[in-house]
């Protein structure tokens, strides 16, 4: 499936960034026009059933990847990934052979919830992608109006179809580092926890984790979360 992309910058240096879930390519709103002024030419893909991109009558992990392969340029210098789209990268990283991989809080595992939570998930879910734009600062306090503004517009758009990914299954952390790689999580995260954290340093992985933000870090924290990046980008 060929995807929407919105590029920042131009030139040899390319950066592919994938969003997560809910979301689109304007959650890279401040890093890609960061990344031009580094010297990049920064492109950023809206996944499958996201944003402007198409919608599909069902939804894999496997599509999401050979789309984003479809989609942008094979051996980008780095390419970075948020939640789903930190898993995205992970299963495309090999095909897609950037210099270095940056996952972002990634999904690599479900969140840690109760069985009860889990079954209620997909209802909570569903009134949670009803928030208007007063509600998703409320839950969210230090993100800027713009990313309120671009997120209850990616909810408005989001295809309820591709919800089943929240239910864990092909979630799993990779088994092995294929290129230089660097995890940066959210403060207490509950997709790569204390343990799993372990098991990617003990692969090679770099984890570098930002004081006090949540799980979308480069909205709650641009600053912090570019402190993150130093060496990478």
């Amino acid at each position: 499936m060929q995807l929407y992309t919105r590029e920042w910058g131009e030139g040899d240096r390319v950066a592919v960034l994938i969003h997560g879930i809910f979301s689109s390519s304007g959650n890279w709103r401040r890093l890609g026009p960061a990344l031009a002024d580094k010297g990049y030419r920064a492109i950023a893909v809206d996944l499958p059933g996201h944003g402007q991109s198409p919608r599909a009558e069902s939804y894999s992990l496997d599509l999401l990847a050979d789309s984003v392969l479809e989609s942008v340029p094979s051996r980008p210098e780095v390419a970075i990934g948020h939640s789903l789209g930190g898993l995205t990268l992970s299963a495309a990283v090999e095909r897609l052979a950037p210099q270095r991989a940056i996952y972002v809080d990634p999904a690599f595992a479900p969140p840690r919830l109760s069985w009860w939570q889990r079954r209620l998930t997909p209802y909570f879910m569903r009134r949670f992608l009803t928030a208007d734009a007063a509600a998703i600062a409320k839950n969210n306090p230090r993100w800027s109006q713009e990313d309120v503004k671009v997120e209850a517009a990616d909810f408005a758009r989001f295809d309820r179809r591709a919800l089943h990914f929240l239910d864990g299954a092909g979630m799993a952390p990779p088994s092995r580092m294929v290129v230089p790689s660097l995890l940066v999580l959210a403060d207490r995260s509950r997709l790569v926890g204390a343990q799993l954290a372990d098991r990617m340093r003990a692969l090679g992985f770099e984890v570098r984790v930002v004081p006090g933000a949540g799980h979308t870090v480069n909205r709650d924290d641009f600053e912090g979360f570019m402190k993150a990046l130093d060496g990478w980008i």
